[in-house]
Parts: C-alpha cells; sequence; structure tokens
C-alpha cells in the first residue's frame, strides 16, 4: 500500500535562537527521533522548506508562511501534524494555520518523562515546556473556529506515536473521500430513498465525482475484450477461487463484461463505482459482472450496489487506508441466537472470506441479460465496525457517520459454508432488538461498510475529519 504524506510542522522561537544557539541541537534530533517513529508506522513526513526554515523548525511569520505555502501546493498531503519544540508564540503562526488545506493534527509531547528527577530544572525547563506553547496554539485556534485533533504523552512510555498516526490514517481517509472519482453504471434503484444524493451535491459537499458509464464506450471496450483476456482471467480465477459454474458460455460472457468494468475503471481513475443490475442491458453489458465487483473490492475499489454512490465512494475511501473493509448489508436477524445476517447478491470483498470464494451459475431475472454467475463468500470471524453514511440534509451539509462495533462470528458457518452466497453473522454486541431500534434510531440506511481491524475512535476522527456528525452505537 502507497505511504500516507503528512507534513511535519515543528514550533520553535526565535528568541533561543538569540540568546542560546546551542539550545536547538538537541531538540531537532529529538524530533528527528519522533519523525522516524513515524515513517516506520508508514508515514512519507514532508517537512517545512529548510532553504527558509532552518533544520524545518518554523520560529517567526514568513518561516510559518513558507511552511504553509509548501504544504498548500501538495494535494497528496493528508494532515499537518504539529509539535512544540519549545514554547512559540501564537501570533507568529496563527495566519498559517488558518490557511492551511488539511487538517491539524496537534503532537503535544516533550524530550524528558522523569521531569521530576531531572536536574537542575533551571535546564531542563525549556527543552520540556512546549505545552504551553500547545496552549496557546490551541486556544487561538479555538477561537479562529479552526477544528483540530491532539494527542499528548510521551513518545517512548505510551501509545501516543500509534494515536497519532491513527488520526492521520483517518485524515488520509477524508482526502480520499474528497477527491473520489466513483463510477455509476446504470441509474439509482428507482424507488429507494435512503441512500440518495445527486451528482452536484456529492461534488459540492463531500468533494467526490460521480462519473457515468456511457453505453456505447463499454459496448466498445467489450468489442475489444480478446479471447485470450478472458482465457487468463479463467485461469486467475481457477487458481484462487472454487469455480462450480457449468454454464460456460455464461461465464465467459459475465467475466468479459467484468474485464470491460474493470478497465472502465482504470481509464477513469475510478476509486469506486457502482452497478445498478437492473440496468446491465440498458448499459450495454453482456452480462451482470457479480463476479468482478467481488475482484474490484478485491483491488483495493469501493463497491455497493444498486447505484448508491454515497457507499461505494465512502467503501473505496476507507479502503484507502484500511485495506479489510467491504461492502454490506443487514438481512434478516435471528432473535434466538442474537445474530444479524448479512448478504446480497454476490458482492463482498472476498479477501475477507472464511473459505475459499465460490464462483456458481445464478438464474437471473432481473434484466433482459439473462443467466449470469455470482461470487459467494463467507466473512470470516473477528472484530470489525459497521459504518454507515446517512445523507440526514446532503444539500446543505448535514451527512451523520454511523459507527458501530460488531463482531463477526463463527455461528452460522455449520449451516452455509459453501451456499454459493454473499453472508455473514453479526454478533452487535448488545440484544438484537436494542442495536436494531438504535441504529434505525439513528437514521442508518440499508447500505454499509464493514471494516475488520480499526478502533471506533479512528473512524470518529474521519468523521470529524470529513466534517460529518459521528454517531456511536455501543
Amino acid at each position: 500500500m502507497k505511504k500516507i504524506k503528512i507534513a511535519y510542522l515543528p514550533f520553535y522561537t526565535k528568541l533561543y535562537d538569540d540568546g542560546h544557539p546551542e539550545r536547538r541541537i538537541p531538540l531537532v534530533k529529538f524530533m528527528n527521533t519522533l519523525i522516524s517513529m513515524i515513517e516506520s508506522q508508514g508515514f512519507e513526513v514532508v517537512l517545512p522548506p529548510t532553504d527558509v526554515c532552518r533544520d524545518g523548525l518554523c520560529r517567526i511569520k514568513p518561516e510559518f508562511e513558507a511552511a504553509a505555502a509548501k504544504f498548500n501546493a501538495d494535494p497528496e498531503i493528508a494532515a499537518i501534524v504539529t509539535q512544540h519544540i519549545a514554547y512559540s508564540p501564537s501570533l507568529e503562526a496563527i495566519d498559517s494555520l488558518v490557511s492551511l488545506k488539511a487538517p491539524i493534527v496537534v503532537f503535544d509531547t516533550t524530550p524528558d518523562y522523569d521531569f521530576l528527577s531531572a536536574a537542575p530544572y533551571e535546564e531542563r525547563s525549556n527543552p520540556n515546556h512546549g505545552i504551553h506553547g500547545v496552549q496557546e496554539m490551541c486556544s487561538m485556534l479555538k477561537r479562529r473556529s479552526i477544528p483540530f485533533t491532539i494527542v499528548a504523552g510521551h513518545a517512548f512510555h505510551s501509545s501516543v506515536v500509534s494515536e497519532l498516526c491513527a488520526l492521520c490514517r483517518a485524515a488520509e481517509a477524508a482526502r480520499s473521500f474528497r477527491h473520489a472519482r466513483i463510477g455509476l453504471a446504470g441509474f439509482r434503484f428507482e424507488g429507494m430513498g435512503d441512500f440518495l444524493i445527486d451528482d452536484d451535491v456529492m461534488k459540492k459537499q463531500i468533494g467526490a465525482e460521480v462519473v457515468h458509464l456511457e453505453k456505447e464506450y463499454i459496448k466498445k471496450i467489450q468489442n475489444s475484450i480478446t479471447d485470450a483476456e478472458v482465457d487468463a482471467e479463467l485461469k486467475s480465477d481457477a487458481a484462487k477461487y472454487n469455480v462450480l459454474s457449468k454454464s460456460y458460455e455464461n461465464y465467459r460472457l459475465a467475466t468479459k463484461a467484468g474485464l470491460a468494468i474493470r478497465r472502465w475503471a482504470e481509464d477513469e481513475k475510478l476509486t469506486a463505482l457502482s452497478i445498478n443490475f437492473l440496468h446491465v442491458y440498458d448499459n450495454g453489458m453482456l452480462k451482470m459482472p457479480f463476479t468482478e465487483a467481488c475482484k474490484e473490492m478485491e483491488m483495493g475499489r469501493g463497491y455497493a450496489g444498486e447505484g448508491d454512490t454515497l457507499t461505494a465512494g465512502l467503501v473505496g475511501a476507507l479502503m484507502s487506508v484500511y485495506p479489510m473493509v467491504s461492502f454490506a448489508e443487514m438481512f434478516c436477524p435471528d432473535w434466538e441466537k442474537n445474530l444479524i445476517y448479512l448478504n446480497h447478491y454476490g458482492e463482498m470483498n472476498t479477501t475477507l472470506s472464511k473459505f475459499r470464494p465460490v464462483i456458481s451459475d445464478d438464474h437471473f431475472v432481473y434484466d433482459a441479460t439473462g443467466d449470469t454467475v455470482v461470487m459467494g463468500g463467507c466473512f470470516r470471524p473477528g472484530d470489525a465496525v459497521f459504518v454507515n453514511l446517512v445523507p440526514l440534509d446532503a444539500e446543505n451539509g448535514r451527512f451523520d457517520l454511523i459507527i458501530a462495533p460488531v463482531r463477526m462470528t463463527d455461528d452460522g458457518s455449520p449451516v452455509g459454508a459453501y451456499a454459493n452466497v454473499v453472508q455473514g453473522w453479526v454478533d452487535p454486541l448488545m440484544p438484537v432488538g436494542d442495536f436494531l431500534k438504535k441504529y434505525s434510531e439513528a437514521g442508518g440506511t440499508h447500505h454499509s461498510a464493514l471494516v475488520y481491524n480499526v478502533s471506533p475512535a479512528e473512524l470518529e476522527a474521519f468523521a470529524k475529519f470529513m466534517g460529518f456528525n459521528p454517531v456511536i452505537i455501543k
């Protein structure tokens, strides 16, 4: 996975350089150690321009301005991490901070862990007194209505660096959503209103662009797919999946349609896509490419069914940072076992399947293209989070992000390990009735993202970076 790019903005004061120039040397060394710790967790760190800011440290207004200009010129920067190497007067930096395009993450730490034991105090206070610079800066940010997140603790004796990196990953997911390109094959499912959002509203409020599939375009691509390419894809399928399809011609046609969708996604640089299975023929596709929907998620491209560009974009944004993500729907409750059954029509991130995914024939009656093939799998057990984006008042930028910690279980496996469908069993960590009540009271839609190995706090930070209101169900 590509490294996440963040900017590092170290604060210092010219007063100390003028009176005690030797003090900066150990502090720069400490800063570089912290940067190395962050880089080791998969980040690329960008410093202020060293031709203006010696050692990358910013002290006075022109230096902060130069740093802000460099950071704002790079659209790949996900977050600005500030660190007070020592006290720094806030009015030197505040205008530059206000101008920043990426969100601010404040890193509040100092070199000494045991300051009480340090002696003499007068020698150790200057390297360790950045906290009141942090307080002054944060107070000014609040007064200027500039949002920020903050972590505080000693870098070597707490989890603060991991907490910082988690916030930066959340910021990258938000950056990805704002720059998303979401493909739409067909129209939104007629009558489904919960996830509905207009393309222009999506662009205005989130920043994501919707790209519509043109019928003649996809037909041209399909016609260009060679038999050799289809053969190669079928060979790849045989190596990765349990292929049970008996209708060879339908399988080939569905594969050809899928390869055309893949090429469209690559040509348009899509980060996510949605296909409405009711509009396959109208869109010029040979078959409904259910298997390709799964493969797109395997490759890290977001997906949601039925023309849902909003959830597709959410899935794609989360996938840019957290690889264990899938489109998912809650289908049926098991009141006795306190479980919720997950299912959808052949679309899941099959890298998350406990068992080897199955490709099987499907009697497809919803579109004139007729029978096709589907991919089936069983979501693996483990801790996960249901994430649902609710467009409360999308035109005015009001979105809630529902964050629901759950546990995927093995309970249903004996009756459905190879049922040839998408399936999973969710323990909501509370009585099913209570969970379903809270979820619907929060306005949750019926399309969601399922994310493994992520903390609710990290997803809450993602919501805040996006300007969404986080709603945690627990």
